[in-house]
């Protein structure tokens, strides 16, 4: 009995202690992507040489079928300004993956660098077709048409950018086509939305403020302008608007002290050397004016307005040669402003030079037609030189243009030209004595008559009021020329097309500063500044 027991108790099976799980090992990424965090860690820290580094050895390794370390390689030659360099690697990354939208974004971009507008256009329409629905897309086609001048296609893709997804850069850059087909109202009402959206933007508020500026809205200036000081109040180019706005008023050494702040800023800009210099015009420091003026040439030497203000300075001082040459300058910048062929006149006057003075005065009446400064002193020059009938001619002429402004206008005219007119007019019924042939002291120039002729002495730039405004290198300006001896009327001058304000900060112009019209002359005459 005892040998089967123990047998059934040997058939039991021996308990045993589970075998744990090994534990599984990490598996390796794919040798393509495995150092793609190490690049994206030095790319954001700019650490681009070590960058550079890792993308060569993750290069080595893939044989060049990374697209992630192409992709960074190629940011890093743009970087570095390789814009050709980069545009061939995201080609290579677009090959290597054709359906992604980012990659040829990025194409486009590096043509749009290049300057190949119409080529960035093909390419941005086919990462359209990837996805129809990226802002960035329809904002990049809308500034490609920009530049291509197409501006009905540049604002539907912006308007269609800002429904996908509202940016201020949009809002500047839909303001900035506005501007550049001279539609200043519907720029304002874009940038006033711009503000709404953003209302602590101190480039909209800037913007903004210097368009009201240019309009003559000085409340609604000096408003959004103050807003921009609040919220950054080192920002250049509200600090130089508000100074032109004090320099418009006749606040010269409170513009100055707001210019000393900007030069510290931006020591090299065109538009406030051409504002100091104005200032100094203004309080009569007329050295000191040329000097400025001078390095905002130097500066700008393509800057009409600068040109413009040196020919007016010199001719205050009755350096008539010089003010010849820089007003032919700006005139061949500037060639349909008749005011600019009126200054050249009164200079050829003063140089004798009187057929041609007789030819700068004929183009400058068939360009402005509403001017009276430049029929009265194409009147005084003929009445000079001997022909009562061309003189009575243009001062009727003059007459028309004084009775339209009247109309048309409140404001008023310089009592010097009024005064000068009704000379001339007297003159002209006389026809033997010039009532006003008496030198006068204070004039800013003088025109000489012809040896022979009746002499009298004549201000070009008071009875020849043609010294009207002085200018800057300013976005846009806003143009009344104050007649000097007038009836109480400034007569708008016509504007030409605003200048764009540029959005990004390189374009100083720009955009780059800007700031408003000063107008300043007294005794013989009023001159305006316009600021950056």
């Amino acid at each position: 009995m005892a040998g089967p027991g123990a047998q059934l108790v040997s058939s039991f099976p021996v308990a045993k202690e589970p075998q744990k799980p090994r534990p599984k090992k990490v598996p390796e990424l794919p040798i393509l992507e495995r150092r793609n965090w190490l690049i994206h860690l030095h790319y954001v820290r700019k650490d681009y040489d070590a960058c550079k580094m890792i993308i060569k050895e993750q290069l080595q390794e893939s044989h060049g079928m990374c697209e992630y370390a192409v992709y960074v390689q190629a940011l890093i030659f743009r970087l570095e300004g390789k814009i050709q360099e980069s545009l061939e690697l995201f080609q290579t990354c677009s090959i290597l993956n054709p359906q992604s939208a980012d990659n040829l974004k990025q194409v486009a971009r590096s043509l749009f660098l290049l300057g190949k507008h119409k080529a960035a256009i093909e390419v941005y329409n086919e990462a359209a077709k990837l996805n129809e629905k990226d802002w960035e897309i329809s904002h990049n086609l809308g500034v490609c048409y920009m530049y291509l001048k197409h501006f009905n296609k540049a604002r539907d893709q912006l308007n269609k950018a800002l429904q996908l997804n509202r940016h201020d850069l949009t809002y500047i850059m839909l303001g900035k086509i506005y501007l550049l087909e001279g539609e200043t109202d519907k720029a304002i009402e874009v940038y006033k939305t711009a503000v709404e959206f953003s209302p602590e933007n101190t480039e909209l508020l800037t913007t903004l403020g210097l368009l009201y500026l240019q309009l003559g809205a000085y409340q609604k200036a000096f408003e959004h302008l103050g807003n921009a000081l609040t919220y950054d109040p080192s920002n250049y180019k509200a600090i130089l608007a508000a100074g032109s706005m004090m320099q418009t008023h006749g606040d010269f050494d409170v513009a100055l002290t707001k210019y000393r702040v900007v030069a510290c800023a931006v020591p090299e800009s065109p538009p406030l050397w051409n504002n100091i210099g104005m200032c100094f015009f203004g309080k009569k420091k007329y050295v000191a004016a040329i000097s400025c003026l001078k390095r905002a040439n130097y500066l700008a030497p393509f800057d009409w307005k600068i040109l413009y203000n040196l020919g007016l300075v010199h001719l205050t001082m009755q350096q008539y040669a010089s003010a010849f040459h820089f007003l032919s300058a700006a005139i061949n910048f500037q060639p349909k402003m008749g005011e600019l062929y009126m200054l050249l006149a009164v200079a050829l006057t003063n140089l004798e030079d009187t057929e041609n003075a007789k030819r700068s005065y004929e183009q400058a009446v068939a360009l402005d037609q509403c001017n009276p400064l430049v029929n009265l002193n194409y009147a005084v020059l003929l009445y000079n030189q001997g022909d009562k009938k061309g003189a009575l001619c243009q001062y009727q002429e003059m007459e028309k243009k004084v009775n339209v402004l009247k109309e048309t206008s409140t404001l008023d005219f310089d009592p010097e030209m009024v005064d000068m007119a009704q000379k001339m007019g007297a003159a002209l019924q006389v026809g033997e004595s010039l009532v006003w042939t008496k030198p006068i002291k204070d004039s800013k120039s003088k025109q000489r008559a012809a040896s022979g002729k009746p002499s009298s002495t004549q201000q070009p730039l008071g009875s020849n009021q043609a010294l009207g405004q002085a200018m800057s290198s300013a976005a846009g300006y806003g143009k009344t020329i104050q007649l000097s001896s007038g009836v109480g009327i400034s007569a708008p001058l016509a504007k030409p097309p605003s200048l764009p304000l540029e959005p990004e900060p390189g374009s100083e112009t720009g955009p780059e500063e800007t700031t408003e019209p000063q107008e300043r002359r007294k005794e013989k005459c009023k001159s305006r500044l316009a600021a950056e």
